[in-house]
């Protein structure tokens, strides 16, 4: 076998750095829609104090570089708080927060751009706060975010390619080993990329269907 040569093997690390990619973007997607649509709730409900924090935490998240965020949360955070974190832990992290930023911007306009006549008249008619939430609000406010979610979600999932940089060993890192390896970069780079690109075009795919859905719902259902 030839220093340059590429084996079967291969293909079977980019397998499972791809798999690595996509369990880290899934796991921090749902951390970061959970706490994002928390972060929303407490501005909706105009928490004192909390409402203030989340927002300037959010900004401070969303307009500074994620790869800054990873370097600070991997080495800076055991530097100031005297913990031990693994890239992984940092990855999660740090990805879980950058999503939440920019979920909650989205949740939040999209709440606000239900009329607040709606929300009165569903008040006058006896409902409480929370089944004006889960039956007046959430529904066309999904419709709404599902558009934007899903261009974050491909642009989140091309930002994963970053955490390889803390030796996390995932697409990219798998990428870098075989380009030094077999010193074909062209090929390596365009397999890399062709699979980033194929699996960024089923995320788009998936959120187009699910808007589509829910705007026939909600149009239906005259919200």
């Amino acid at each position: 076998m030839r220093y340059t040569s590429f084996t079967s093997y291969d293909f079977i690390l980019l397998a499972q750095g791809l798999g690595v990619s996509l369990t880290l973007f899934l796991a921090t997607t749902l951390i970061g829609l959970l706490v994002g649509t928390i972060w929303a709730i407490v501005r909706f409900y105009r928490v004192p104090v909390l409402t203030q924090f989340i927002t300037f935490f959010a900004e401070l998240l969303k307009n500074s570089p994620v790869l800054v965020q990873l370097f600070l949360v991997f080495f800076g955070l055991p530097a100031f708080a005297k913990i031990n974190v693994t890239p992984v832990e940092a990855a999660v992290i740090t990805l879980s927060g950058n999503t939440a930023a920019f979920v909650y911007v989205i949740a939040v306009s999209a709440i606000e751009s239900i009329g607040r006549d709606q929300i009165e008249s569903a008040r006058v008619f006896g409902l409480s706060r929370w089944q004006v939430l889960r039956h007046v609000i959430a529904p066309q406010a999904l419709a709404f975010a599902v558009g934007p979610l899903t261009g974050l979600l491909v642009n989140q999932l091309q930002v994963t390619s970053l955490i390889s940089v803390i030796g996390v060993v995932d697409l990219t890192k798998i990428g870098n080993i075989l380009n030094l390896r077999t010193l074909k970069p062209f090929i390596v780079w365009t397999i890399v990329g062709g699979l980033y690109y194929i699996t960024a075009k089923l995320v788009a795919f998936g959120g187009a269907r699910l808007e589509q859905r829910l705007r026939a719902h909600t149009t239906w259902k005259g919200l």
